[in-house]
């Protein structure tokens, strides 16, 4: 059971007006140049990636594309 919050109309006291961060939502949406291509990989590893993105919310061909882009950033000059 939720403990129910009470309200009151007491003064709130000194105020500080915080300037707004956040990104723009437009700002949010990440665009990357993306090449479509045909890859034909063990039922193994697709089941594996396919968990992890249900686990975290993702959609598995998101998780495979992240392992590759960190995989070459990283052996990179």
């Amino acid at each position: 059971m939720k403990k129910k919050i009470k309200y009151s109309d007491e003064k709130i006291g000194k105020v500080e007006v915080v300037k707004d961060f956040l990104p723009k939502p437009e700002d949010l949406v990440y665009k990357e140049n993306t090449v479509k291509v045909t890859l034909n990989l063990s039922k193994t590893s697709i089941d594996f990636f396919k968990e992890i993105a249900k686990k975290h919310g993702s959609q598995y061909q998101k998780v495979i594309r992240k392992l590759l882009d960190n995989y070459t950033s990283h052996y990179s000059n």
